[in-house]
């Protein structure tokens, strides 16, 4: 039953309503089921709130006791970006691998199944897919999140993710509205910058946002980056120009608007959390999501008291407010109405068969498999925020259950090929690596193990811009646990 405590102004409701807060632990604080009484309406899970999908339900379940309507959030990616697996890696290749296949069906169907796991757990907001073209190789905080660099394709399976999320039940949050591929910078860490002309915009950033629409996205969740041809003054997260004239108004959107998180620092560094989740609301956006990094019931104040006071001193429209609520409560109806494709029980295998489908290899003459334990040399770069640092990847592991004995170790820095030949000894050398191109250091690394021996392995498990060389070259398009599984039955010979 839906309950809100006794004193609680319809104003105060509504300030509660559009934030989208995280906790920490795997039940829920006291504080977190309190808020929901006085009208807190969505809650964000992150990886540090989930240990099996057991107990993710009886959380789920525990919040629904408390406000039977609660939007239950998640960032399930899939790929590299996992939470409800993110102690074991994905069962799902993401975007960049389902692109590289690229089968709409198959797009759709992994997206249902992971749609399915989530419902079964009683998340019901998956903020995902990323529509995002990735135009710029060089891009640290989307890569492999997007499903390429070609408009036409990203188009076509983000609609498609989107499709299949939601026949599961699960609404779909499309990001990273206006588009986030064309950056340089990380706007975990500062304020990213797109220099495109509208032109260029109109035709590559906004059209797999369009075909998101199209199928019916539920939620748009914007970015926080600078499009001086679209707004010189304000990321899009604060822009009206941008959320309200051109995602409300030229494209048709009607659904809820989330923000990325606001403790990123290109909004927390410039605006703060308070007057930045104003702006936003003010701009048209419906909901504040935070909780990635400030995940405490002291937040949830600061934030609820900022938006009543924004609204009491006639800067925020109360109108505005209210409006952003409603947003919010109407895609809480949906997901309570909602009936999920009646397809049976999904395929659980799916994602593994399109992890193998998404390989690419390139061998100078005839692969033969490996016979015996190698040993696996990662070179490893810093884990962008988005994906953290806790998610393990690789080939090593899979490997080991293939080829009893295969040892590991992971390099990194101007001594990584010495330090991997002296632990590798006689043994055959698997190399894994992870955006080569991005990384000077890494293609050194290369560069002096293959002069060693040449008859080295290598899989990339990033975007592979770089030229493929090795005895066999392994391309998966992602570091999910399911494509490191895949890699490795190619090389055993399984």
């Amino acid at each position: 039953m839906t309950t809100f405590a006794s004193g609680t102004d319809t104003l105060t409701r509504d300030a509660l309503t559009v934030l989208q807060p995280g906790f920490t632990g795997t039940t829920a604080p006291d504080w977190l089921l309190r808020r929901l009484g006085e009208g807190l309406a969505s809650v964000g899970l992150f990886g540090r709130n989930i240990a099996t999908p057991e107990q993710v339900a009886a959380l789920t379940a525990q919040l629904r006791a408390e406000r039977d309507d609660v939007l239950v959030a998640i960032d399930e990616e899939g790929g590299d970006v996992t939470r409800l697996e993110v102690r074991t890696g994905s069962s799902f290749p993401g975007n960049h691998a389902l692109g590289a296949v690229d089968d709409v069906e198959l797009t759709r169907d992994v997206a249902a199944e992971l749609g399915r796991r989530l419902a079964a757990c009683g998340v019901n907001l998956n903020w995902a897919p990323s529509a995002d073209v990735n135009s710029n190789p060089a891009n640290p905080v989307i890569g492999v999140r997007s499903f390429g660099a070609d408009t036409a394709l990203v188009a076509r399976h983000t609609a498609a993710y989107v499709t299949g999320l939601q026949s599961a039940g699960v609404a779909a949050c499309t990001k990273h509205f206006p588009g986030h591929g064309d950056t340089a910078v990380d706007s975990h860490h500062a304020m990213p910058r797109i220099d495109a002309d509208a032109s260029v915009l109109a035709e590559r950033e906004l059209a797999p946002f369009r075909a998101a629409i199209a199928a019916g996205s539920r939620a748009v969740m914007s970015a926080h980056i600078l499009v001086p041809a679209l707004d010189p003054d304000h990321p899009a997260t604060l822009s009206r120009t941008v959320l309200t004239d051109l995602l409300r108004g030229e494209l048709g959107y009607t659904g809820l608007i989330v923000t990325d998180g606001m403790e990123m620092q290109a909004i927390a560094a410039t605006y703060g959390i308070e007057r930045g989740s104003v702006l936003a609301i003010a701009a048209g956006a419906d909901a504040i999501c935070v909780g990635g990094g400030l995940s405490d019931d002291e937040t949830v104040r600061r934030l609820r008291d900022a938006l009543v006071a924004a609204v009491r001193s006639g800067e925020l429209p109360e109108a505005r407010l209210a409006e952003a609520a409603e947003r919010v409560r109407e895609l809480a109806r949906w997901t309570a109405t909602v009936a999920p494709a009646a397809d049976g029980a999904g395929r659980e295998d799916i994602g593994l068969v399109a992890a193998r489908r998404a390989l690419r290899l390139t061998a100078p003459s005839p692969f033969a498999p490996l016979t015996e334990a190698p040993f696996v040399a990662a070179f490893t770069p810093v884990a962008n925020i988005a994906v953290g640092d806790e998610t393990p990847w690789g080939v090593a592991a899979e490997l080991a259950r293939l080829l009893p004995g295969t040892e590991t170790g992971g390099y990194t820095g101007e001594d990584a090929a010495r330090a991997a030949l002296e632990a590798a000894g006689d043994r055959r050398v698997v190399a894994v690596v992870r955006d080569e191109h991005r990384h000077p250091w890494m293609a050194a690394a290369l560069d002096a193990l293959l002069a060693s021996r040449p008859d080295t392995v290598i899989v990339e498990m990033g975007v592979p811009q770089a030229p493929s060389r090795g005895a066999l070259h392994i391309a998966t398009y992602g570091a999910a646990r399911v494509c490191g599984r895949a890699a490795a039955e190619v090389i055993a010979g399984e």
